[in-house]
């Protein structure tokens, strides 16, 4: 398993990165970490390009949700109904945008940029 931090600077104070550390030992990919990862970089994880936006347009075409466990299970549902073809081509541009990155040498992705 690994840990991946969103470099919000309260996730990377010492003591912070020393616990993340322990639950992850050589796992914690971080700009501190053991693994390195270009800084800002959301749209090379596919939760933050795909999954995020779509289960917040699926969840919420239903009616509104009453309790908090109603609205775990919802997304506990529609995470279930993504279609296998949805997410090899989800995880297809996962590959594509990595090898552009590396290509750019941690740059910025045109496709992200310009909305090609």
């Amino acid at each position: 398993m690994f840990f991946q931090q969103d470099e919000a600077t309260s996730h990377t104070a010492r003591d912070t990165m020393a616990a993340v550390r322990n639950l992850f030992p050589n796992h914690v990919i971080s700009s501190y970490g053991d693994i390195t990862w270009p800084a800002k970089s959301p749209d090379l994880s596919a939760c933050d390009f795909f999954l995020w936006e779509y289960l917040r347009y699926q969840v919420f075409k239903a009616p509104t949700h009453h309790t908090v466990q109603e609205l775990k299970n919802r997304n506990h549902q529609e995470v279930k109904r993504i279609p296998v073809e949805m997410l090899k081509k989800v995880m297809g541009k996962v590959r594509k945008r990595l090898t552009e990155c590396l290509e750019r040498n941690g740059g910025h992705l045109n496709d992200v940029i310009f909305g090609k």
